[in-house]
Order: C-alpha cells, then sequence, then structure tokens
C-alpha cells in the first residue's frame, strides 16, 4: 500500500518501512540513502556504477544495492514498489528510470528537497533549525557561497557551505553540533526536482546558456533556476546587470515583506549594492540609504587577494548583499574579505616570466564563464575548447574575438570538439591567429597547448586557460585539466618540455 507523502515534512514524521528507490551512488547518493536508512525507511540503490567504498558500505548502513546497465529498468526496482523516488542530481529528465517512475505516478525529489523536510532534526537553542541561504546562477557559485559563508563566520554566527559546493546538504542538517544557517549552493539539476524549500534569502548570480544538453532548452534552464526565489523570507538578491534575474524575482510568489536587493558594478540605488568611485558600497541595508551609503571594501583592497576582476567583484557584492540580509556588520565583512582567497582554477595566477603572465581559470567550463575572464585582461592569448555540453560557442566567438575592440590576439584550440570553435573564429575573426591542437591524447594536450600559446605571445600578453566547455572529453574534471595546463607552463618555462608536440596551425 501506498502511503502519503505529505505529512513526511519532518525529521520526526513517520518514514519508518516507507519503500525508496534512491539512484546513484556518488557523494549525493550515499548521503541520500544514509539518511533514509536511518530515518527507518526501506532503502533500495540503482546504480549503473558504484565506488567500491560506497558500495561496500550500502549493506552496512541497511540499504540493498542494484547495479545495472544505464537505460535499463532492473527487475529489483519494480519488484521493490518504491513509494518515493530520489534521483542523484546528474540523471536527465529523460532518464528511462524517471520515466518509468512518471509512468507509474511515483514522486521524484532530489536531495534538496529531502533534506529541507529533514531540517529539524538538529535545531537552535531557540527550537528552530538552521536558516538556509540559497545560491544559483550560471557562474559565481561557490566562490559566492564560500564568500558568504565567510562573512556570516566572521560576523560570529554557526554557518556551514553546502550543496553543490561538494558537502551534501543532507549531512551538513544532520551534523550534531548544528547551524545557525546553512549558505546552500544549488545546481539547476537540484533545483530542478525542489518544491517546498523557503530559504531566508536567495540569489541568482547570472543565466546563460549551460546544460542545455540536461534541461533540453535554455527556457526550462532559466525556469529551474527561477525556483530558488519561491518562498524566500527576507532578501531576493538579483543581478542589475542580467534582466533576466530580475524578472525572475519580479514573478516569484514570495513570503511578504521580503525585499528585492539589486546588485551591480555600476552606481547603486537605494536598494542595491554597488561601486562608487572603486569603492564597493551597500545603499540597501542602511538607514541613509537614501542619501548615503556604507563603505565595504575599495577594488584596490580587492586586487591584494586576486579578488578584482570583475565577475569577482560582482561575487564579492552579492555575496555582502546575502550576508548583511542576515544582520552581518560591515566590519564583520570588511574582516573576512581581508582574509579570503579564490578557490584553485578560478583566475589563478600560474606564473609570470618574460612579461607574460599565465593564468589557470579551467573552471570556466562555459561561454559565460569564460567571457568574464576575457574582460579582466587587455592583451590575450586564449586557451578555449572542451566538451560544449549542446551550448552554442559562437555568440562568445562574436564578442569576445571578433571586431577591432578584441583583446584577444591569438587563439590557441583544445578538445574533442574543436571544430565549432575553429569555424566561429574563422567565421568573426578570419585574420585571428589560429593554432589547433589536433591530437586527442590528454598527456600531450597542455604540452602542445603551451608551446602554441607561448610562441603566440608577446610581453604584456596574457595566456588564459578559460575553456568555456566542459573537461571530460580529455580530462577527469576541470581541476585535472587545470593542474596539467599549470604543470605544462612550468615545464615549458623549465625549459623541460623537450620537442614540440605535433599540432595544427590555422593562419
Amino acid at each position: 500500500m501506498t502511503r502519503s507523502l505529505d505529512d513526511l515534512t519532518s525529521w520526526h514524521a513517520d518514514w519508518t518501512g516507507l519503500r525508496v528507490a534512491v539512484l546513484g551512488l556518488g557523494v549525493t547518493g550515499f548521503s541520500v540513502a544514509d539518511t533514509l536508512t536511518e530515518l527507518g525507511a526501506s532503502v533500495l540503490v540503482v546504480a549503473d556504477s558504484a565506488k567500491k567504498e560506497y558500495a561496500d558500505l550500502v549493506p552496512v548502513i541497511g540499504a540493498r544495492l542494484e547495479l545495472a546497465p544505464a537505460g535499463e529498468v532492473p527487475d529489483a526496482l519494480v519488484a521493490h514498489e518504491p513509494e518515493l523516488v530520489v534521483a542523484s542530481p546528474g540523471y536527465h529528465p529523460d532518464d528511462a528510470l524517471l520515466v518509468w517512475a512518471e509512468a507509474n505516478g511515483i514522486p521524484v525529489w532530489g536531495d534538496v528537497e529531502l533534506a529541507w523536510r529533514l531540517r529539524d532534526k538538529v535545531v537552535r537553542p531557540d527550537g528552530r533549525p538552521a536558516d538556509w541561504i540559497a545560491v544559483t546562477g550560471t557562474n559565481g557559485k561557490t566562490t559566492t557561497v564560500q564568500l558568504t559563508a565567510s562573512m556570516i563566520l566572521a560576523g560570529g554566527r554557526r554557518v556551514a557551505p553546502c550543496g553543490n559546493i561538494g558537502i551534501p546538504v543532507l549531512d551538513a542538517i544532520r551534523d550534531p553540533d548544528g547551524f545557525d544557517v546553512l549558505v546552500v549552493e544549488l545546481s539547476s539539476y537540484q533545483l530542478h526536482s525542489t518544491s517546498s524549500m523557503s530559504p531566508y534569502s536567495a540569489v541568482v548570480l547570472n543565466v546563460a546558456d549551460d546544460h542545455l544538453d540536461w534541461h533540453g532548452s535554455f527556457e526550462a534552464y532559466a525556469a529551474a533556476k527561477a525556483k530558488v526565489y519561491t518562498n524566500t523570507q527576507v532578501a531576493c538578491v538579483y543581478n542589475k546587470a542580467d534582466a533576466l534575474t530580475m524578472r525572475m524575482v519580479e514573478e516569484a510568489d514570495v513570503v511578504e515583506g521580503a525585499r528585492a536587493i539589486g546588485f551591480d558594478l555600476g552606481t547603486p540605488g537605494p536598494s542595491d549594492f554597488g561601486v562608487v568611485d572603486g569603492i564597493l558600497v551597500d545603499r540597501a541595508f542602511h538607514e541613509g540609504r537614501r542619501d548615503s551609503a556604507l563603505e565595504i571594501a575599495t577594488v584596490d583592497e580587492l586586487a591584494l587577494r586576486g579578488l578584482a576582476a570583475p565577475h569577482t567583484v560582482a561575487d564579492v557584492l552579492a555575496a555582502a548583499a546575502l550576508a548583511r540580509s542576515y544582520g552581518v556588520s560591515i566590519e564583520a565583512i570588511r574582516a573576512a574579505l581581508a582574509g579570503f582567497s579564490l578557490d584553485r582554477h578560478r583566475i589563478e595566477h600560474v606564473e609570470t616570466a618574460g612579461g607574460v603572465t599565465w593564468v589557470d581559470d579551467s573552471k570556466a567550463t562555459n561561454p559565460h564563464a569564460a567571457a568574464a575572464s576575457l574582460k579582466a585582461y587587455p592583451s590575450i592569448v586564449w586557451v578555449v575548447g572542451g566538451l560544449l555540453k549542446g551550448v552554442d560557442i559562437d555568440p562568445l566567438v562574436r564578442d569576445s574575438v571578433g571586431g577591432e575592440s578584441s583583446r584577444v590576439k591569438a587563439v590557441v584550440v583544445i578538445g574533442v570538439e574543436r571544430g565549432e570553435v575553429v569555424e566561429a573564429i574563422r567565421r568573426h575573426a578570419p585574420d585571428m591567429p589560429l593554432f589547433e591542437v589536433d591530437h586527442d591524447e590528454t598527456s600531450d594536450v597542455m604540452a602542445s597547448a603551451v608551446a602554441l600559446a607561448a610562441a603566440a605571445a608577446s610581453p604584456g600578453d596574457v595566456v588564459l586557460l578559460a575553456p568555456a566547455a566542459a573537461s571530460m572529453d580529455q580530462f577527469r574534471d576541470y581541476a585535472d585539466r587545470g593542474n596539467r595546463f599549470a604543470q605544462a607552463v612550468r615545464s615549458h618555462l623549465g625549459g623541460t618540455d623537450g620537442d614540440e608536440p605535433p599540432a595544427t596551425v590555422r593562419p
């Protein structure tokens, strides 16, 4: 007999015996299975592969594991007769298992929906669970989450960054010490299957083409992002430079009294964060905001921490807006910024030699992120390419490489989907020096790319790895891609690179 899930909105509800199918056994899938078995549910984990460390633990926690080829609905799943399916974020909506669940009327949640319902396992002294501050966007999510958490911590509150940042939100809500607030990074995948969340404050940093192969269209992708504002309690923070995020706030069904707070690099209005004469300011959470502003930091001060690139300044403003919405003082925000550093592979300085600077922005895995990096430097040799994920790279090339105002002086193209990139450059900048690394062996790709970029660069140039694409075509992940780039740079500059690997030059 199938029970209603409507009453399962608390850790203290009766989850005993609920038949649940958990799809996927990575970090997220295991956290889901571990949580549900702790609650007494009957859990079957279905995955097409599993690391041994997780597979060995599944029976230990009291669940069962069924390994089945992708695209198949295993008999064990049908026999389990699940009342609920909880899918890991990587499962496409058209996956055979999700199609089967929908056809059989079985509700599908993600880990975030489950975590929101269970958030009261550990409560604060006032008896309330931790507040959630929700962060999404095409780019800048992790940096903004880390900045926001650092600011709240400096303000003396117990805080945890979690979600898509690497720490499953289910692990955070089960931490026995508890928190005052969780700063939750949310991907479009996670938001797609979330319906009951009501964050304290929320932000959509920006929206651009990404993950279209998963969502099916830009409209569906944007709609998933917009869900983060639903039922927001205090502040809907949006990007004034991205009209779509403003429209999302205007159309959101929020808790009465929630404010719209804008940010961008321009002069702020009375409910905004912005920049005035090189000073980041708050005109939103300030009693005298009609005719004055509170100084957060200067761009020069941020430059000392590697935070002065325009898109990073925007992330700082968004994080400050979220922290201020939670009552964090300007002094605490300044203290947090003074000790903050970006994660690796985010506009990371690798080396400077012979007047040429080498920068690793391997985390720029889509055109929007790459465009932000390209705006940060005046003269660039651009290393680009990888797995495009169904995204059209033509607009990025048109806007960044075409025209007399281009900051790009040469392009080195890598990746198995090089053709689209090369064709776009030929179309928009036919005279641009173009170098194509035309082999796919991982060990050789970056050695070739670095050698070609070095030959094209002159003193004053920045060689920028900003691929505008995912990495899994030739590398393990974006960190592996960035590490190999840095290794190749240091090897080349040290003179140990040997003969230049074969590549094709397209004049």
